[in-house]
């Protein structure tokens, strides 16, 4: 026993020895007035659990040690109330050791210069504004998205759509690099909250941009997830099933698999998702990328916000899917590959593919007033949608040498669709007459390829600034559809039926669209701060629209007999030289650029069907300028001018004609003169450290010359509307947004407040006479938060809107709308838990309706976590209270619509996820 207990003292007074040769010493200087700090706190504390280990305070050369502390990773935390925080990281080992000199800002320099402070929420460096996401608590597994919804500044709408400082996202970035392509919700919804050490949000220049240094206009809100080092390494994915049998509608069920591996620079992430809850659609940059850049007309919905309605005639024969109305069941799956060898060649790979069967029953309420003349419309229309699509996107940036570079992009994608669409309505008067009344039945058939691809190669002169760069693009795009079309549309005079259309006709339709274009940019330094830019863009765009139509014989049962006035034939040549040229400034506060471009457009029009051609020669203006002025530290200013010119769309001019719907029909205009529009932008932003208290600006305005609008012809008999593009002028449109956000520490609650104002002049023309239409609409939206780790979060908003449309021909109308958003999620020995949200949307009686339309939705989700959260079982339920409704208001000059959807109500799912990770990795993923 004696023996033992000697051993047993040996090792503890070695153990001692050991523990208290570890010590750490230094000095705190301000560098700034070159000054010794004295008293300051330095102090050590644990990494893993934060408790402090040691502290003491300098003397007065600024000198402090600490002696006697354990090995292992550590925080140093330097703390003074005239000084910023310093905080490091470091790896105490044993043994003394000397840790070099640490220099600390007076707090009343921290508003002329950017600190990088660990643990800040949010900081501003350059154009960049910076999200620490730890400093942002959101639920065990909760994806980006949730954490975004947390962040001041940014919003995620109801479908998804993210706005950071007031403006859309467009590009979601992981570690800098696509994430799946270019679809910014794959990476918001499939990446987990906890990989992420930093959300940046900035504007991304162009390739070329970047290259030279001189901003080209073209930049897109983007946003940045930096992932934390250790969720880089080994493999890590999420595997979620759930599923609950229903009373009266189908079973709802959901399976989500995501797997991902990281090794160096390599990263490899694959993905499978199926359901029928709706969880995923097509997401709106698909849509733009196959629309036909028509003009647009502008609306306003009930919450006040400007709509652009496309006015071009039968462009795109893909149907819009909103996946928040109706019923969809989907499969989505797709692979993303990125390596970098040999620290020089790049290389990004993702394949995609999507399925969706979506039906939806739609009920629409139409008032049009023309004149003293009052129309009303009530419609039914039920949809069925069968689509798949494959999409491939890749690049491959090779760095030849540290001069040169070339980079190779492609993407394709391949659409094929199958849908029905039935539609009854009937038109009255204001005293409930009959005008007309339509029966409709609508088959398409249709299959799109396109395919963009790109070359960019760039080339560093050995003189500083000086640089030449190639950009060459191709685009094409098919599309091949089979309309069948049956109808049956009746007018009416006084009441009785006047005229009877009954069709049943098939249409083929063959459209191309295919453009290549090249531009040169050569930039020259003048002095180390001005430079000049010189470019040359030559393209060349060419489109052919083509249908025949035929008609059905009750003889031979065929659809045989040709409609020579459905039947047309077109081509569209436009050639483009466009020289530019730009004058560059960049100091350590200012950076500006202006100059402008023109472009030499030959436009030609060929109408095969009855040999006619049109030749019109444009001149094209392009100018513009770009200022930013840093006039403190985290404070800056931005101004942006845009001037541009757009032509005609082929179908402006002269759309394949389209008889679906009888009493809309849209007809060209040849003599169409390209518009010219200008845009102005203001916007602020800044962060206060001391007050952890940030705020952003921004003032829009813009004006357009020889606008392309429509003017309506609408008959009064029998209520047919004839569509037909002209140019007006006389239209501009200005807007406000702002975002301001702070913490009260004494509370540790966040609060934020978004003010917002839109006001809009359009011309719109009816029966040839023109009149004006002001939109005005103001709001503003308040939000709170709160959280303690591991016991509750609390997130609640409240949104405002008011809005105002005034017409010469309809009058005025206002209205307002609230929103009320809250989300709670309670923990029960941080195992257990329950997240709610509750949504509360009130819509008031108006002039036109005159009953209020007022909803709850409700959600809430029991669960429970195991083995360090690696496994959650849960049981959901969607729309407790049985009110989601599909709603939706809009007002347009003299027409005023409601439309009612089909949504997916009350159901309930039971569901496990695995977290799974190897030894080396924490889980990084997860829906």
């Amino acid at each position: 026993m004696p023996k033992k207990f000697s051993l047993l003292l040996f090792f503890v007074f070695t153990a001692y020895l050991g523990f208290a040769q570890s010590s750490i010493s230094g000095i705190i200087k301000d560098t700034t007035n070159n000054k010794f700090v004295k008293n300051a706190v330095v102090a050590l504390i644990s990494q893993p659990d934060s408790i402090l280990i040691k502290f003491t305070r300098t003397n007065e050369d600024g000198y402090y040690i600490l002696k006697n502390l354990p090995a292992g990773k550590h925080t140093l935390m330097v703390t003074h109330p005239a000084f910023a925080d310093y905080v490091e990281d470091l790896d105490v080992k044993a043994g003394t050791e000397n840790f070099p000199l640490v220099a600390v800002t007076p707090k009343s320099k921290l508003l002329e210069a950017v600190i990088v402070k660990s643990g800040s929420p949010i900081r501003i460096k350059g154009d960049t504004t910076i999200y620490t996401a730890d400093s942002f608590k959101v639920s065990a597994n909760a994806n980006v998205e949730e954490l975004l919804k947390r962040m001041p500044g940014i919003q995620v709408d109801k479908n998804g759509q993210i706005k950071a400082m007031g403006e859309n996202v467009e590009k979601v970035l992981v570690d800098g690099e696509e994430f799946f392509g270019d679809d910014p919700g794959m990476a918001v919804k499939n990446l987990r909250a906890d990989a992420v050490k930093e959300v940046q949000v900035f504007k991304r220049q162009s390739d070329q941009a970047a290259f030279t240094g001189i901003d080209d206009g073209q930049s897109k809100q983007t946003i940045n997830l930096k992932l934390k080092e250790d969720k880089k390494k080994g493999y890590f994915g999420k595997i979620d099933a759930a599923g609950g049998l229903q009373k009266s509608i189908d079973d709802r069920y959901n399976t989500n698999m995501l797997f991902s591996t990281f090794k160096g620079k390599r990263k490899l992430s694959a993905y499978l998702l199926n359901g029928n809850t709706g969880q995923d659609g097509l997401s709106w940059e698909d849509r733009e990328k196959f629309s036909d850049n028509s003009e647009f007309n502008v609306s306003m919905d009930e919450s006040g916000d400007i709509m652009f309605m496309s006015v071009g005639g039968s462009s795109d024969e893909e149907p819009y899917i909103n996946t928040e109305n109706g019923f969809m069941t989907n499969l989505n799956a797709g692979l993303s590959y990125s390596n970098k060898f040999r620290d020089a060649n790049t290389l990004s790979f993702s394949p995609k593919f999507n399925s969706q069967l979506y039906n939806n029953r739609m009920n629409g309420f139409t008032q049009t007033q023309v004149d003293d003349s009052i129309f009303r419309e009530n419609s039914t229309t039920n949809s069925n949608i069968n689509r798949q699509n494959v999409k491939l996107s890749a690049a491959y940036d090779i760095k030849i040498d540290s001069n040169n570079s070339i980079k190779f992009t492609v993407a394709a994608s391949a659409y094929q669709t199958e849908s029905e669409e039935q539609r009854t309505a009937a038109t009255t008067g204001e005293m409930g007459n009959l005008k007309n009344t339509t029966d409709r039945n609508l088959s398409i058939n249709s299959e799109k390829q396109a395919l963009n691809t790109s070359v960019l190669f760039k080339h560093k002169f050995k003189k500083l600034r000086r640089t030449l760069s190639i950009n060459s693009d191709f685009y094409v795009l098919n599309s091949d559809a089979n309309n069948i079309l049956k109808s049956k549309n009746q007018t009416y005079n006084d009441g009785n039926p006047a005229y009877l259309q009954d069709i049943n006709q098939l249409s083929d339709i063959d459209k191309a669209t295919e453009r290549l274009s090249t531009r040169f940019l050569y930039t020259e330094p003048l002095n180390q701060k001005y430079s000049l830019e010189l470019g040359y863009e030559i393209s060349r765009n060419s489109g052919t629209n083509n249908q025949t139509t035929f008609e059905y014989s009750n003889v031979t049962g065929k659809y045989e007999t040709m409609v020579d006035s459905l039947t047309n034939d077109f081509e569209q040549t436009i050639t483009i030289h466009k020289p530019t040229f730009k004058i560059n400034y960049a100091s350590k506060k200012i950076k500006f650029n202006f100059g402008s471009g023109f472009g030499i457009t030959n436009f030609d029009f060929v109408d095969k069907t009855i040999q006619q051609t049109y030749v019109q020669k444009f001149t094209n203006f392009f100018p513009q300028a770009f200022l930013t002025y840093t006039y403190k530290g985290n404070r800056n200013l931005r101004f942006n001018y845009n001037g541009n010119t757009r032509q005609p769309s082929i179908s402006q001019l002269q759309p394949i004609t389209n008889n679906n719907d009888l009493f809309n029909q849209y007809i060209g205009n040849p003599d169409l003169k390209q518009s010219f529009s200008n845009s102005f932008n203001l916007s602020h932003n800044s962060y206060d450290f001391i007050k952890d208290r940030w705020m952003y600006q921004s003032v829009r305005f813009s004006t357009t010359s020889n606008a392309i609008t429509n003017n309506r012809i609408i008959d009064l008999d029998s209520g047919k509307t004839t569509i037909q593009p002209i140019n007006t002028n006389g239209n501009y449109n200005m807007n406000f947004y702002s975002g301001i956000g702070m913490k009260i520490k004494k509370l540790d609650i966040r609060i934020d407040a978004g003010p917002n104002f839109n006001f809009s002049r359009f011309a719109d023309v009816i029966n040839n006479i023109t009149s004006f239409t002001k939109n005005v609409s103001a709001g503003i939206s308040l939000g709170l938060s709160k959280s303690k780790e591991k016991v509750y979060d609390i997130w609640v908003q409240n949104e405002f809107n008011f809005s105002s449309n005034k017409s010469t021909v309809s009058g005025s109308s206002s209205f307002y709308t609230n929103t009320f958003n809250a989300n709670v999620r309670l923990y029960y020995k941080k195992v257990w838990s329950i997240n709610t949200d509750y949504n509360f949307y009130s819509r008031p009686a108006t002039e036109q309706f005159d009953q209020s339309q007022n909803n709850h939705l409700w959600n809430a989700r029991l669960e429970r976590t195991f083995k360090k959260d690696e496994f959650t079982a849960y049981v959901m339920i969607h729309d407790i209270l049985n009110q989601n409704i599909g709603i939706d208001r809009r007002f347009y000059s003299n027409t005023v619509t409601e439309i009612r959807n089909d949504r997916l109500q009350r159901y309930w799912m039971v569901g496990f996820t695995w977290n799974f990770k190897n030894k080396s990795a924490a889980p990084a993923v997860a829906n």
